[in-house]
């Protein structure tokens, strides 16, 4: 259990910056304050914003492998090209998630 208190100073800016993390992160300040200082990485929450447009770019790499999946026969260029860009878009997914 929590009982123990522990006080610092801060300045009215830094008081409100730390609340902004904490609040991103989806933690109390007091929970965020403490991860903080026993050096454990704090993860920001994915706002709703950010997942639909995590969903889009899924949506885009998915149509767009398809589209070159579709043309590989006819046209061997434009099927390299459509490939390239959904990888390129898979690639900005694997950074998202990080």
């Amino acid at each position: 259990m929590k009982r123990e208190y522990i006080q610092i100073r801060c300045s009215i800016y830094e008081k409100k910056l730390l609340k902004k993390r904490a609040a991103k992160a989806g933690i109390s300040l007091s929970e965020y304050l403490r991860t903080t200082a026993f050096e454990r990485n704090i993860v920001e929450r994915i706002t709703p914003e950010q997942l639909e447009c995590y969903q889009l770019l899924i949506q885009y790499k998915n149509n767009f492998s398809r589209i070159g999946n579709m043309f590989k026969k006819n046209n061997p260029q434009l099927t390299k090209e459509v490939i390239q860009l959904a990888e390129e878009i898979r690639g900005h997914l694997k950074n998202f998630r990080k």
